[in-house]
């Protein structure tokens, strides 16, 4: 089951097809047919100039690469599975460029784990996944992918007019230059790629210059930390610990899906179900099982409440375990 969910992570696409698409190549995105009610909606809820609202449309194009990119479809051949995927992102230059970030940020890092009770480690794996610690940040003007989202993607149409609203009131909030700003073909941006929407709620100014700037690694280090927060990480809380399962592991599986991969089991649901912890793990608190396969095998964790709030980052128990595993190899090495 593919649980991937872009929190960070509209309209031409399924209804003309890529080669329609292609013919409207390099027009800019006022030309879209709905572009004007976006206009006037912008001009009238949130008193933006119309010249400036025009202005930002006309200087972007439709960008068919970035609905390729989104609708690219996926070869069942090549799954990846657990081990090259946790592979893939502990490599040692990455665990040692995550331990660099860890002393050069300590300071701001230090401040946000007092303040959101999300540990610093934490914090620097996820940047690290997301950025490889604010050096990949996305070759794609997020002006123009928003757009292109927006007025050429018709599946996802309206959600990604809500994300270019967004976009363009954080971008004003925060004095950023909207026609320059880079990111991922999906809009996300930053060092921790937030999508506009999520930047608006949980961007914070770090480094004192009056402004949440996402490129400012210390802004994009307080971000994270306050995303964790709002979305139920728990200071001291465990994240997750190996398991054993030598019950049904499809039934409690099936539970985990019907629970929406909440953590709603006691330790003695997990044992009645022939689960077994291999570690110390607390009484007091609830769990999922999560499931990691791999090419021959599965490897399963009891997963704690802070091992969920890591999946409303990025909704896949393989990036939760990831940024928990090299988070542990950058303390270890800081």
């Amino acid at each position: 089951m593919n649980r991937r969910n872009c929190i960070r992570l509209i309209c031409f696409a399924p209804v003309l097809g890529a080669g329609i698409l292609r013919a409207h190549e390099g027009e800019s995105a006022l030309s879209a047919p709905d572009a004007k009610a976006f206009v006037e909606d912008m001009v009238s809820r949130h008193q933006f100039q119309r010249a400036e609202v025009e202005r930002m449309l006309s200087s972007v194009k439709i960008n068919p690469r970035v609905v390729e990119l989104m609708d690219a479809p996926r070869d069942p051949n090549k799954k990846v599975y657990w081990r090259e995927y946790r592979a893939r992102r502990l490599r040692p230059t990455d665990i040692a460029a995550g331990a660099a970030f860890f002393r050069k940020q300590a300071e701001a890092l230090a401040r946000a784990e007092a303040e959101f009770g999300v540990p610093a480690e934490i914090i620097t794996a996820i940047l690290g996944v997301e950025t490889r610690y604010g050096k990949v940040l996305g070759g794609f003007l997020v002006a123009e992918a928003l757009a292109t989202l927006a007025f050429g993607y018709p599946r996802r149409a309206l959600e990604f007019r809500r994300q270019l609203e967004f976009f363009m009131l954080f971008a004003r909030e925060n004095g950023l230059p909207v026609l320059s700003l880079k990111g991922s073909y999906a809009g996300a941006f930053g060092a921790p790629q937030f999508l506009p929407e999520s930047a608006r709620k949980h961007a914070v100014d770090y480094d004192g210059d009056g402004a949440a700037n996402l490129f400012s690694l210390s802004d994009a280090i307080g971000s994270v930390g306050n995303f964790l927060r709002a979305h139920g990480w728990r200071r001291g809380g465990p994240i997750s610990y190996p398991a054993r399962v030598s019950g049904d592991a499809a039934e409690i599986m099936r539970a985990v899906h019907a629970a929406d991969y909440k953590p709603t089991m006691t330790l003695e649901d997990l044992s009645r179900a022939g689960v077994e912890i291999m570690a110390d793990a607390p009484s007091e608190e609830l769990y999922l099982l999560a499931d990691l396969e791999n090419r021959l095998d599965t490897e399963y964790r009891a997963a704690a409440g802070n091992f969920y709030a890591l999946t409303r980052y990025n909704n896949s128990f393989k990036y939760a375990a990831v940024v928990q595993d090299l988070a542990a190899e950058i303390r270890k090495r800081a």
